[in-house]
């Protein structure tokens, strides 16, 4: 599992955003294609999963992304 991680930093680091971009299009696409196959009883529920789980990850990736940008406010006055 450590050498899995390690691909993955490294993957990361050779990245630049369109790359990653085309990574969260393709987890997209698999999530999109999952959520076909749930049956129409169990949609409310995983909805609110998947709600869940965006709002757990969005939150701290705009953290991140605000406080970049005012890092480099400071940076630019």
């Amino acid at each position: 599992m450590k050498r899995l991680f390690e691909l993955g930093n490294q993957y990361e680091r050779e990245s630049d955003w369109k790359d990653l971009a085309l990574v969260k299009f393709c987890l997209c696409a698999v999530g999109i294609m999952i959520g076909i196959q749930i049956p129409t009883k169990h949609k409310k529920v995983v909805v609110a999963g998947a709600l869940g789980v965006f709002v757990v990850t969005y939150i701290p990736l705009m953290t991140k992304l605000f406080m970049i940008a005012v890092r480099r406010r400071e940076d630019v006055q």
